[in-house]
């Protein structure tokens, strides 16, 4: 199902683009602006099975959008400039900004030296339990765990489920099933106990996954002194904010906060939520993250910026660069908001 949506979305885009439509769209649908959104930016990998392509882009495509940004005189500025211009309402010039969530090495390693070539500003949103190398990266180490094993033993629900992984098709299925599984556990603690289960199972350690991609604080504090580079809050243990308590959800946001600002010393304004679709961040954090003092907050809601969002800063929707289409041509249908526009519905924002 995920390959037939995959394999939807990517002729859309193409049709976009063949037929021209996203020219005569452009005025209408591209906004001010666009936050972009990444994960890993790193080599493309050459194994087969790769359940989570879609969260890392290559140097290269990275490097692809930059320049048609460029070339197309789009402003590409820090998250700070881009609260200011939506709230003083300075629309003269479009605007883009780049946000990558969870803090991998791999944005210090290949991102970075790609946006020094263009002088582009980076806000990059650390989940602090990952910077200590406790965090739990559940979809990681899930796609560690099918990789590695012919056969997984699941419980879910009241069936004892025995999953064949022993083809890439199979090991994509077993993912998806498991992935969409964990996903859907009513708590955090569920979530914790039931991949904790799996990895001891097949031997995957956790935290040395952790600790293998995520920055160290002592990293985060090197990238935070690169003056393109911002660093933001992403949680303290990357939960799904709408799921819990309001007073943890609070928690979740206001310790990260403080976690960052005590190891950066220096303020920590804006905010990604984690997964950030409607299922994981609603009014209620909408409102939790401006009583935080946060100055932005962006969510995963595909669509570009217009001026309406200057009323709804802890809601801002994104881009996603997706690793599943790196392709320089549906650059351009991007950046004319066609393919967000198409997605929404055609509502300019939506930040109920």
């Amino acid at each position: 199902m995920k390959q037939l949506r995959n394999n939807v979305i990517r002729a859309g885009l193409g049709a976009l683009y063949f037929s021209g439509a996203h020219h005569l769209l452009r005025p209408l649908l591209s906004g001010v602006g666009a936050i972009f959104m990444l994960h890993h930016v790193r080599p493309a990998r050459e194994r087969v099975f790769q359940p989570n392509r879609h969260l890392e882009v290559t140097p290269d495509f990275l490097r692809a959008t930059l320049r048609h940004l460029r070339a197309r005189e789009i402003d590409i500025v820090s998250m700070d400039e881009l609260h200011e211009r939506l709230v003083q309402g300075r629309f003269d010039r479009r605007i883009a900004a780049f946000t990558l969530d969870d803090g991998y090495r791999d944005n210090w390693e290949h991102a970075l030296p790609v946006l020094r070539e263009f002088d582009a500003p980076a806000t990059i949103y650390v989940a602090s339990d990952f910077a200590e190398g406790t965090g739990r990266l559940w979809w990681t180490a899930l796609e560690a765990v099918i990789a590695k094993a012919e056969q997984v033993d699941v419980r879910i629900g009241h069936s004892a489920l025995r999953l064949d992984a022993s083809t890439p098709a199979a090991k994509q299925a077993a993912f998806d099933r498991l992935h969409d599984w964990l996903r859907a556990l009513p708590g955090e603690h569920d979530l914790k106990r039931e991949i904790e289960a799996l990895c001891a199972a097949h031997g995957i350690d956790m935290e040395a996954l952790c600790r293998s991609l995520c920055l160290s604080w002592d990293e985060v504090k090197r990238l935070a002194a690169d003056p393109l580079v911002t660093i933001g809050a992403h949680t303290v243990s990357h939960c799904n904010l709408a799921k819990q308590s309001e007073e943890i959800a609070a928690q979740e946001m206001a310790v990260s906060r403080v976690r960052i600002e005590n190891a950066l010393e220096r303020p920590v304004l804006h905010l990604a939520y984690p997964y950030g679709d409607r299922e994981a961040a609603g009014m209620r954090e909408f409102a939790l993250a401006a009583s935080a003092g946060f100055k932005t907050a962006v969510t995963t809601r595909p669509g570009m910026l217009f001026a309406g969002n200057a009323g709804h800063m802890t809601a801002l929707p994104r881009v996603s660069l997706n690793g599943n289409y790196q392709d320089a041509r549906i650059l351009p249908v991007l950046t004319s908001g066609a393919a967000t526009a198409m997605w929404n519905g055609f509502r300019r924002f939506a930040a109920a």
